[in-house]
């Protein structure tokens, strides 16, 4: 594999270093992988002015032809999948197999967003009159990526964002920046010097990047209160935003589910990634009469996951990705203690190498504490009881978030009728975190502005243009 160290940024169709870097860590093992470059405000400003250069003739290439680009990098990502896999497990502490799972996953999005288009729609037709809408795209899209699911996350950005005509500036967390630099040296054979650009760099980048007077929309993924903050920063010149932010997705389960069947998929829903997913059920909520019969089955469950080092082939959870991160939910825990929570699984940190935070269950904590109110983004999961439905839609629906939320249980029909009630943009029906680029995806309340994927998201990438014309008249 070609050393990690050798990646560099991609500006204008070539391969950028930079005179400071950013170290990478490790999170398995806390040690330094990698040093990436550290962009510049010359060099932020030298990717955004090869981006605008290259906007006119890029929106101008035919969309099947741009597609047919975008189908040709995602043969490239496949081609590259091993090492674009180590890398990720490198920089996330992953197992191997869950980051080959998302190196193969964001291929196959590209291809899917690749044969995506928006109609031109013909809104009056008649002897006198057209009129007619059209989508133009916006310009230069800055495009900023978290650490959950850094290669996915850059796709879902990057693969719209240029079907749509635009050009693009990525920039990746600085946590895990691998990945996305070896998206854009990737792209460098197939794309036109300054069509997709890719910096890294710290929090200012980030700044410099929603304040730029060339950007022309922002995409981003994080947190609400860094969102707020993308959000302000692009009020300087009205930059469209998209933004998926926070989540506190809450579980229900019905009184005629079975615990026995259930446990394992709700152990997934609340944990995959190390629960380090927006979307990740952060509240479960399990009616009365099958509570202790469901909370023994999914401690029970539990038991049998290996927490480790995704070097390991056996590990199926890694570490929490970052220093910052881990002692967040550490605190959250010493939080659950000192008020007395009880903690029926995990809680108690080994003294070893690595970010590591064992699955840790909370038997039915008081609503208003913190393990329930806010968003872990860590393997702590409050198991809380309920009694009636009006009762739990409305602890459920008592958050400022609103990304989504699942229901299970044997009566289809309930679970619909709950689901309509609940204030979130997806709600999932015994199942969960089912995306896909042909389905609608953004958040309701603080967890989201504009929508990802499908044509919908498709269409957050451009103007809508409308055009009208007198067929009478001839001047």
């Amino acid at each position: 594999m070609k050393s990690v160290y050798e990646l560099k940024m991609t500006i204008d169709g070539e391969a950028v270093a930079a005179e400071e870097t950013l170290p990478v860590i490790n999170p398995a093992t806390e040690e330094v992988i990698a040093a990436v470059p550290q962009a510049s405000k010359q060099e932020l400003d030298a990717a955004v002015a090869a981006a605008k250069k290259a906007f006119s003739s890029w929106a101008a290439t035919p969309i099947d032809e741009r597609g047919e680009q975008l189908s040709r990098l995602a043969d490239a990502i496949y081609a590259n999948r091993e090492e674009l896999a180590t890398l990720l497990r490198l920089e996330m502490g992953r197992p191997q197999a869950a980051a080959l799972g998302e190196i193969d996953g964001a291929s196959y999005w590209l291809k899917e967003v690749a044969k995506q288009r928006l109609k031109r729609e013909v809104i009056e037709e008649t002897e006198n009159h057209r009129v007619e809408r059209y989508f133009t795209p916006l310009g230069v899209v800055g495009a900023i990526v978290p650490w959950n699911f850094p290669f996915a996350l850059s796709i879902w950005k990057i693969a719209p964002a240029l079907l749509a005509g635009n050009t693009v500036v990525v920039k990746p967390s600085p946590y895990t920046p691998l990945t996305a630099l070896k998206i854009g040296e990737i792209a460098c054979g197939i794309l036109p010097p300054g069509v997709l650009n890719v910096v890294s760099g710290g929090d200012d980048l980030g700044r410099w990047i929603t304040e730029h007077p060339d950007v022309n929309k922002i995409s981003f993924t994080g947190s609400t209160a860094t969102g707020k903050k993308v959000m302000q920063s692009a009020a300087s010149n009205l930059k469209r935003v998209t933004l998926e932010l926070g989540g506190n997705d809450a579980a229900i389960v019905l009184p005629d589910a079975d615990p026995a069947k259930i446990a394992k998929p709700l152990f997934w829903a609340a944990f995959r990634n190390t629960a380090q997913v927006c979307i990740a059920t952060k509240r479960m909520y399990v009616h009365e009469d099958i509570y202790d019969a469901f909370l023994n089955e999914l401690i029970e469950y539990a038991k049998t996951v290996k927490v480790g080092d995704g070097a390991d082939p056996a590990t199926e959870l890694g570490p929490i990705q970052n220093k910052m991160q881990y002692e967040k939910v550490m605190d959250l825990i010493e939080d659950t203690k000192r008020i007395g929570a009880s903690i029926v699984l995990g809680g108690d940190i080994e003294d070893k190498p690595g970010y590591f935070i064992p699955v840790t269950i909370v038997d039915n904590p008081p609503e208003d504490s913190r393990v329930v109110v806010e968003e872990a983004f860590g393997p702590v999961l409050p198991v809380l009881k309920y009694r009636d439905f009006d009762e739990v839609i409305a602890r459920v629906n008592n958050t400022n978030y609103g990304l989504g939320g699942s229901i299970w249980g044997k009566d289809v029909d309930l679970a619909q009728s709950i689901a309509e009630r609940l204030e979130t943009g997806t709600v999932w029906i015994n199942e969960v975190s089912v995306l896909s680029p042909h389905y609608p995806f953004g958040g309701h309340k603080e967890s989201g502005l504009g929508v990802e994927n499908s044509l919908d998201g498709l269409a957050e990438y451009t103007n809508s243009k409308t055009i009208m014309v007198n067929k009478k008249r001839s001047y």
